[in-house]
């Protein structure tokens, strides 16, 4: 029974955890890295077609967004979520899809007016819909048999509509052990989902800790708070523009803008417009409104009850088309302009910004974490200047982060979450998190707890049933790559991925009988014939 740590290894994102026990491989995540890769992620042990089952704890792309290349690289094993994360999941990882395409498209123009060679898309909008057709939906709270010596729970987690911790129960011969594997911990009174729920015990726990070192200031009254950003901004003439995650985050700031204008807590401006510009945002915020039975807290269930939508309000615009998101630069009103992504790599986001970010009478308000080395960050951390689209433009708009506001549990929050487990893991893995604050929060964890805790890198492995390493993973820093890894990928690579996928499924039909292994056999051979130049 082996544990392996692929990736979110002393980094924030590109989740993956590798299980292997008995002739059974799964992953628990399969995310995408976003922001600068600070260690190099140690590849799967076992080629992508021999991956049994996937887990995935939430729909974030740092945790789900890889799942497409998987498929391409020939996995065809079952995906396991709950019901709200495959319905996520459905629009991100084609909207995911849809920009690899689309970058892919863009790099091709500029490389064939130079003569230099395409790029291949990471993975396409066929691979997203077909490894979306693996999806096994699961509700929260039931314990489920996948196969012989494999069971699985989705515990609600707090962190995102549909978020999980996964407990896990395997058996292999005569050992059995349960596993925890945290996905990212929500800190609680959180506007429209509930709060995380606590696991009674683990043999070993896998905890994320992207704020390990760090407490969150006193939540103030986020309405209030924002209320003043708008008054101030709205005052100046100048534009709220508010770089969001399309799920979770948006949804949440509609929730806060909706107070607002309800309780008239802007008498001046009380019909601002609202600008949600983000098509991902727009189907995340129906799924929102579908889900509600299932993940809604108790408090936002009543107000539904009644026929009131806490995510709805007058003077909610909805920007679709690119004609759409091009107006909103047009409008001279002061308006709230929400977008993404998050961490303002990628999307509309850039548009908005380059149209604002040297307006002084425009605030920017950041209301989500900011891995370090993304355009976020270093606005946040008081760039001058940055460059979008090719143009240098000076930064003079007011840079904010709203207090309070975060979708992670703070150090006590998830050390509180560590102790209110009934019987204490064997041993406790520290991941997710930047690289000095993984071992940080594994010293923290053991003082605390007085269980061993470990900061794992990507490629460390243990035997489980020995409570052991057995290999270390790499510990030098990554070399930084004029390349982008969303181009690394070729068509060789994926004809490669299709032999690897060939050997494993020879692999699954050793115990087939001898004549179907034959044709088997003779099939593969006319086909080498036929490519054997």
């Amino acid at each position: 029974m082996r544990l392996e740590f692929i990736g979110a290894a002393h980094e924030v994102t590109g989740s993956c955890h590798y299980l292997e026990f008995g002739e059974k491989h799964l992953l628990v995540d399969c995310g995408m890295e976003q922001g600068p890769d600070i260690y190099e992620n140690q590849e799967l042990p076992v080629n992508a077609a021999a991956i049994d089952y996937v887990f995935v704890t939430h729909a974030h792309i740092d945790h789900s967004g890889l799942l497409p290349l998987l498929y391409a690289r020939g996995f065809r094993g079952s995906v396991y979520s709950t019901n709200a994360t495959a319905q996520l999941c459905n629009i991100m990882l084609k909207d995911s899809a849809h920009i690899q395409e689309s970058e892919a498209e863009w790099k091709n123009r500029k490389a064939q007016r130079a003569g230099k060679a395409q790029t291949v898309p990471m993975y396409t909008v066929a691979d997203a819909e077909d490894v979306l057709k693996r999806f096994v939906p699961c509700p929260y709270d039931k314990r489920v048999s996948i196969c012989d010596g494999l069971e699985v729970c989705f515990r609600d987690a707090g962190h995102l509509l549909g978020s999980s911790f996964i407990e896990m129960w395997v058996t292999e011969g005569a050992e059995s052990c349960k596993l925890v594997f945290s996905g990212d911990l929500g800190n609680g009174n959180r506007a429209l989902i509930r709060d995380p729920e606590i696991p009674e015990s683990a043999d070993y726990l896998i905890i994320e800790s992207t704020y390990g070192d760090r407490l969150h200031e006193v939540p103030p009254d986020y309405a209030t708070e924002l209320g003043r950003v708008l008054s101030a901004t709205f005052s100046r003439g100048g534009n709220v523009v508010i770089p969001a995650f399309s799920v979770g985050r948006t949804q949440e700031m509609l929730y806060y803008l909706r107070k607002i204008k309800v309780e008239e807590m802007l008498p001046a401006f009380q019909d601002f417009e609202v600008y949600v510009d983000s098509p991902l945002s727009i189907e995340a915020t129906n799924i929102y409104n579908e889900s509600v039975e299932e993940c809604f807290r108790e408090t936002d269930l009543e107000m539904i009850r009644r026929g009131g939508n806490p995510i709805r309000f007058a003077g909610l615009r909805q920007s679709v088309t690119s004609a759409d998101s091009q107006a909103i630069n047009t409008d001279p009103n002061p308006k709230v302009i929400i977008s993404a992504s998050g961490m303002c790599e990628a999307g509309r986001i850039r548009h908005h910004l380059k149209h604002n970010l040297w307006r002084p009478e425009s605030t920017i308000v950041f209301v989500g974490y900011q891995v370090p080395g993304t355009l976020g960050y270093n606005l946040l951390n008081g760039a001058d200047e940055v460059k979008l689209f090719g143009e240098t433009i000076q930064v003079r708009a007011q840079i904010l982060s709203l207090p309070g506001i975060s979708g992670h549990a703070d150090r006590d929050h998830l050390t509180a979450w560590v102790q209110g487990m009934k019987k204490k893991p064997k041993r406790i893995f520290v991941v997710h998190g930047e690289d000095a604050v993984t071992d940080a929060f594994a010293a923290h964890l053991t003082e605390t707890t007085g269980v061993d805790a470990v900061a794992p890198y990507s490629g460390d492995s243990y035997d489980l049933c020995q409570n052991e390493r057995l290999t270390a993973g790499r510990r030098k820093p990554a070399e930084k790559k004029k390349t982008s890894k969303r181009t690394a990928n070729t068509v060789f690579d994926r004809l490669m991925s299709a032999g690897e996928r060939l050997i494993a499924v020879i692999q699954k039909n050793k115990e087939c009988a001898n004549k179907d292994l034959a044709k088997f056999a003779d099939q593969i051979n006319a086909l080498c014939d036929k490519w054997d130049r």
